[in-house]
């Protein structure tokens, strides 16, 4: 009797793990029906072969039309910073982060729906040809700019060095046009920049430095390097580091930036991904570091990515007891993941999403940014002002009431940001006068014993 019980009871669960078994089997077998590549491969190319047959503009459905096409929607579907990019946006990619690219050295923008210089570079093409700001771009190569869009006149602009271009330019202020005849050269792009948009760096009141960095490119570093060596022969006693609208760039940039401000082997930032090639530490060198300059980092909404890895770093990193630099200004824009570029045959190429970022104490960037230790917010028309008065020419694009009312706002950031740097630096003065006297009152008395 027992035995029977035992058996029934053995045969049961037997059953029933065949059964649950089955289920399994075929709920993977479904799963994987579905995500069949094949599968999934015959239906995307007999879509493609009955738009190319049968759609009614046949001249715009080549084959690697679609499927460019189709390659940029699938990338765009995933998120918002991993893309599809042509022959053409690669190369003006990598010419973006290398900081070097072949044009005429000049700033545009619209205004008015006029194509108008907002600044010309020093030593450029425009800049000896005698193109000042506000003047307007009114044909390239004797085609009118007048519905031309901002990156198409640049496509046109930009070169070969030794290329010529041709370009009509009317100054409103008399009213005359002229053709012009620029010869392209190689343009550097600036990434570090002082408080007047320069490469000079003079150290302001209370012996604190100003540095802007607008991006994170190539020379980056270098030019960081230059400009901390200027600040220093001055007797720099601290530092301003302006990172707003800054929207970030190359990773292992923002890292060896950080590397100037910390000691050696401390960790700046973290990536982490599906696999473990994605999963990295970068810590710091040590070599050329300022690890107890006083520091405050700037940062508002157009604060991203390279950025934030810079801001969330040195938040997160103590140094006596604090944080080794003071964060002031607004929320960062919260753009913390890693985008690996995959280069492909044809000169196309992959952005990719594989990883994202966090900061030394392991909080995520991605979607929640870095919070700033003091906040000091800015209208919209502040900050318009301020980003126009930080490029050189760009005020001078305003009609004159507006350009007096520019010109009248504070960039109450950096006002705060100084004071702050005042008290620190005072603070530390009077400590170590005190320390100093402590220590003359301690060798008195030893000698006296």
């Amino acid at each position: 009797m027992k035995k029977r019980i035992l058996y029934g009871i053995l045969l049961t669960a037997l059953t029933l793990n065949l059964f649950l078994g089955a289920r399994i089997y075929f709920g993977y077998a479904q799963a994987g029906e579905k995500d069949d590549v094949y599968q999934n491969i015959e239906l995307f190319t007999r879509v493609l072969e009955r738009v190319r047959k049968d759609y009614v503009d046949g001249d715009k459905v080549t084959y690697k039309e679609l499927i460019y096409s189709a390659l940029k929607g699938m990338l765009n579907s995933l998120d918002p910073h991993s893309e599809f990019m042509d022959a053409e946006k690669y190369n003006e990619l990598k010419n973006d982060t290398e900081g070097l690219f072949g044009g005429v050295g000049i700033v545009i923008g619209v205004r008015d729906n006029f194509l108008t210089v907002i600044a010309p570079m020093e030593d450029t093409p425009a800049f000896k040809a005698g193109i000042l700001p506000g003047d307007r771009i009114i044909k390239i190569e004797g085609k009118s700019t007048e519905k031309l869009s901002l990156p198409d006149a640049v496509k046109r602009l930009r070169g070969a060095p030794g290329s010529d271009v041709n370009i009509t330019v009317l100054r409103p202020s008399s009213g005359q046009a002229r053709d012009i005849k620029l010869t392209r050269a190689e343009i550097k792009v600036n990434t570090v920049k002082d408080i007047n948009g320069k490469r000079e760096f003079p150290l302001g009141d209370g012996k604190i430095g100003y540095i802007r960095l607008t991006q994170f490119g190539e020379q980056t570093t270098a030019e960081l390097d230059d400009a901390l060596k200027k600040l220093d022969k001055q007797g720099m006693q601290a530092l301003i580091l302006d990172l707003r609208d800054n929207p970030g760039g190359l990773l292992d940039q923002a890292a060896k930036v950080c590397e100037k401000f910390l000691p050696k082997s401390q960790l700046i930032v973290s990536t982490e991904g599906r696999h473990s090639e994605e999963r990295s530490e970068y810590r710091s060198s040590g070599r050329g570091a300022h690890p107890t300059l006083p520091l405050v980092i700037l940062v508002n909404n157009g604060s991203a990515s390279a950025s934030e890895i810079v801001a969330g770093c040195l938040q997160d990193t103590t140094a006596a007891g604090a944080s080794r630099a003071i964060i002031l200004g607004e929320q960062t824009f919260g753009k913390g993941s890693v985008q690996k570029i995959l280069p492909l045959q044809d000169g196309s190429a992959l952005r990719l999403t594989t990883a994202k970022y966090y900061t030394p104490s392991h909080k995520v960037i991605h979607e929640k940014g870095i919070t700033p230790d003091i906040l000091v917010p800015m209208t919209v028309e502040e900050e318009e002002a301020l980003f126009l008065r930080r490029n050189p020419g760009g005020i001078e694009t305003l009609p004159e009431e507006q350009r007096e009312k520019a010109m009248g706002v504070h960039d109450i950031q950096l006002e705060r940001a100084m004071d702050v740097l005042k008290g620190v630096t005072l603070y530390a003065q009077r400590a170590g006068m005190s320390e100093r006297a402590s220590g003359k009152k301690t060798e008195k008395v030893a000698v006296a014993n």
